[in-house]
């Protein structure tokens, strides 16, 4: 692993700091730091020496924060990894041992210990569920799983609201050693469809209807022609979550019954007690899908014991977490941070799940919990801190968030921007933390460290044992410039296959065909050789490369989304029949503003001024819409295709596919 350039201390003072971890160096990654010095005999002096330390040493690594984390296991591994085998020869991990997910997540269950608390939008009352409830419930689920022959490698899946059930039906399976995957009501059939329909489930949990942006969705329909198009399905719980169950007619779905009669299926004399399979630390967990953008979705299976192991090591020691946090990131239970937070629990830890708009009543709603519940860690998506911004939100006036240490982002680069705003209008001592990796590993490659500061428009480090670096084309590692973000050593959280890849050639593909034997992960970033920060760039297929000068789009949109008259943009290359590319920048007008060519005018000069003359659009043109994953991405690719003359198969994968018609046969695009 090539060695970083490194800075002296007086490069550094042109990075602005906005946090600073206290002199005290009692978090949880320092005890770690001396708690590894003193077994290996080390002088890690601080975390850039553990970082290096943990790649280099990766196998040592691991073993080492097994013991830290106090997993819970049945039977002792016999090896931590084969050393020899490289990342794309997917090694074992931990072979010999046995454990489970759900035990894990379900072992703190003293003195009324509080696991959920459940919020939804338009509901005052916030329902709080303890350990000893939760595994309670957990066992009834369990139990009539099995009544009706659920067993290990089983599928069961949610079609689900982010609610206990969901929490609960998913530990349920975890315990058996059933396989667990879901996706969220705002999915549409086709989306559902093209996910579920590859894995063959058993069993679905799913609800009638669901509330949003303040407003009733009936699910029934859509419930009903997802359960047809799954012949395997043996039952349908369907789980009265918005009326009771007597207003609610199941007659038409086939082998459905409420979740109440089911759960009474598993129910003797006495209440069911919670069983546990011992299982390989390599067994599948969940089955997690890409957004299905650019073709049918992939299916990732991770492990129960890499999963869990990585989400340990990023709760415990880069999220400080403990039994006295409460964390609620606001998620769908389709978006893999569902399954990340959820294993908070873990630690001890408690879980705020919240269901509904992060803007109704009013764009405080999560605030308001913070204060309500006393949440220590808040996670978000980055567009949501835009959004808050925008609407001139400040709830360092309005608001104590005295608990509050820790907000998180993710889903997309969190602008420079959003860091002053953060630090200016929230709350000046957070730890704001930007994380960043994916469904392919379930966790994160970098994000946020309670050891080092926080510099303006940075990820603050690359995450203990991922060994991240940026490439160029010729697959050298660059520092201080932009390249493809790759990982050159084995993860426990790599998926263990794809689903339905027999010869496993769709896993290679997908990962090992750009550079031969390394992960490219899709995503373009720069890394900072002064800081050991990281800048995300943007998706690698959304990387632009016009007259041989090679940048991502949101470069792009970090200058042009900071003009009050833009509401967003996207940014995407054209080519002709020679093969030469242009740009072509999109923009949504803010309401109440029109596009005019001065406009046009500022902001060619902002990003000439901002980037270079070589990164200015061609072509600036006004549209009335951007297409959006479920999961709140800009889809660029779809974009590309369609004014390249070509159809978007899987429109299911899309919040508004309608938007995706407004870039065909565009006149300005036509004589290229």
């Amino acid at each position: 692993m090539s060695k970083e350039p490194r800075a002296g201390r007086e490069e550094i003072l042109e990075c602005q700091v906005m946090w600073e971890p206290d002199s005290k160096k009692n978090t949880q990654m320092d005890r770690f730091r001396a708690a590894v010095g003193a077994a290996c005999g080390l002088a890690l002096e601080n975390y850039d020496d553990l970082y290096h330390w943990s790649v280099e040493s990766y196998s040592d690594f691991w073993a080492e924060f097994w013991k830290f984390s106090g997993i819970v296991f049945s039977r002792m591994y016999d090896e931590v990894v084969d050393t020899s085998k490289g990342i794309a020869d997917v090694p074992e991990w931990f072979k010999g041992s046995c454990l489970n997910y759900a035990e894990n997540l379900l072992q703190h269950k003293e003195n009324d210990r509080v696991a959920l608390y459940v919020a939804r939008e338009g509901k005052e009352e916030i329902v709080k569920v303890t350990f000893e409830e939760l595994r309670q419930q957990v066992a009834l689920f369990a139990a009539a799983m099995r009544k009706m022959g659920v067993r290990r490698g089983d599928r069961v899946v949610g079609y689900l609201p982010n609610s206990a059930h969901a929490v609960e039906a998913m530990l349920a399976a975890a315990s058996i050693g059933a396989i667990w995957s879901s996706t969220s009501p705002d999915f549409g059939v086709n989306g559902v469809l093209d996910r579920f329909s590859q894995i063959q489930p058993k069993l679905i949990f799913s609800v009638e209807a669901v509330v949003y942006n303040g407003k009733e969705h009936s699910h029934m329909d859509k419930l009903q022609r997802v359960v047809k198009g799954l012949p395997d399905l043996k039952k349908v719980v369907l789980i009265p979550y918005i009326s009771s169950r007597e207003k609610i007619d199941i007659s038409k779905i086939p082998n459905s019954v409420f979740l109440e009669d089911f759960l009474a299926t598993g129910q003797g004399d006495q209440a069911p007690q919670l069983e546990f399979e011992q299982l390989p630390f390599s067994h599948p967990l969940f089955i997690m899908f890409s957004s299905g953008t650019t073709g049918a979705p992939k299916c990732m299976v991770h492990s129960a014991g890499g999963t869990l192991i990585q989400h340990l090591k990023e709760h415990i020691l880069h999220g400080n977490m403990t039994s006295s946090d409460i964390i609620l990131y606001y998620t769908t239970v389709g978006w893999m941070m569902w399954n990340w937070v959820v294993s908070a629990l873990a630690t001890g830890a408690a879980v705020v799940l919240y269901d509904g708009s992060p803007l109704i009543p009013t764009p405080n709603v999560l605030w308001d919990l913070v204060d309500r519940i006393g949440i220590t860690i808040l996670g978000t998506g980055a567009k949501w801190l835009s959004v808050l911004e925008e609407k001139d939100m400040r709830p360092v006036e309005t608001h104590s968030l005295q608990t509050l240490h820790t907000i998180l982002s993710t889903g997309s680069p969190l602008k420079a921007q959003s860091y002053d705003y953060v630090y200016r209008c929230i709350k000046s001592s957070v730890l704001l933390g930007s994380i960043s990796g994916g469904t392919d590993i379930v966790s994160c490659f970098m994000g946020q460290n309670p050891s080092i500061p926080v510099y303006k428009g940075e990820i603050q480090a690359r995450n203990l044992g991922m060994a991240v670096e940026a490439w160029n084309e010729q697959g050298k590692a660059v520092w201080g410039e932009s390249g493809e973000l790759v990982c050159t050593k084995p993860l426990p959280c790599q998926p263990t296959h794809f689903w339905n890849d027999e010869n496993g050639s769709k896993y290679r593909k997908a990962y090992f065909s750009k550079f031969p034997g390394v992960w490219a992960h899709g995503d373009y970033c720069r890394i900072n050789p002064k800081t050991g920060g990281i800048v995300m760039l943007g998706r690698s297929d959304g990387t632009l490369n016009p007259n041989g000068v090679r940048f991502g789009s949101s470069e792009i949109y970090n200058i042009v989304e900071a003009f009050e008259e833009v509401l967003d943009s996207l940014c995407v290359p054209q080519y002709n029949k020679d093969g030469e590319e242009r740009v072509i920048l999109f923009l949504k007008m803010a309401s109440g503003h029109t596009f005019r060519p001065d406009l046009v005018k500022r902001i060619r000069e902002a990003i000439r001024l901002g980037l270079s003359a070589r990164h200015v659009p061609s072509l600036i043109l006004e549209t009335q819409g951007i297409p959006y994953t479920l999961n709140g991405k800009k889809v660029e690719v779809a974009v590309k295709q369609i004014i390249a003359g070509k159809t978007v198969e899987h429109r299911g994968a899309f919040s508004n596919p309608e938007t995706l018609d407004l870039y065909r046969d565009i006149p300005q695009l036509q004589d290229f």
